[in-house]
């Protein structure tokens, strides 16, 4: 048993005492107990945090794919109005900001989005494509986290014609 030393060099009054956890009146913790609290402390703050960038992870997944669905009501609007798709050179600007190049719409009746949505949850371009696969007018998709066609989990692409 490890015998400690009173504070002061005068005993003190609660030092034969012990407390309900069956310690004495003015001990602290150990080395050894204040090692497991802290690794016990680690532990579970690293649990959290793994779990934490998991949700994150789901959470853009999920922004990625609301803002593509916007984006696909966005363009049925400028659809409506000008009577055609933005061409891929116009891209996804033509829903903010009226085209300058050919084919100029007359009839542009935007912005048809509050904020440009050009960026991906990741920080990467949304890539419109016209024509889209499959005989569709066109296409959106996010190449995910990595940035690059392909991939899986958090690199898995995020496309309209898939939703």
């Amino acid at each position: 048993m490890i015998r400690r030393l009173p504070k002061s060099g005068k005993e003190n009054a609660d030092a034969g005492r012990t407390n309900t956890a069956g310690r004495k009146g003015d001990e602290g913790w150990t080395f050894i107990e204040t090692i497991i609290v802290l690794a016990i402390v680690l532990t579970l703050s690293t649990t959290v945090g793994f779990m934490g960038f998991r949700y994150i992870a789901t959470a853009k997944k999920a922004a990625a794919g609301n803002q593509i669905e916007a984006l696909n009501l966005a363009l049925n609007a400028y659809l409506f109005d000008c009577g055609r798709y933005p061409s891929q050179d116009q891209g996804l600007k033509a829903l903010f900001t009226k085209p300058a190049s050919s084919p100029i719409p007359d009839s542009w009746n935007g912005p048809y989005l509050e904020k440009p949505l050009e960026k991906d949850p990741w920080g990467n371009p949304y890539q419109y494509k016209v024509p889209g696969p499959d005989g569709l007018p066109y296409g959106i998709v996010s190449y995910g986290a990595d940035g690059a066609e392909g991939g899986e989990g958090e690199d898995a692409d995020i496309a309209s014609w898939s939703h």
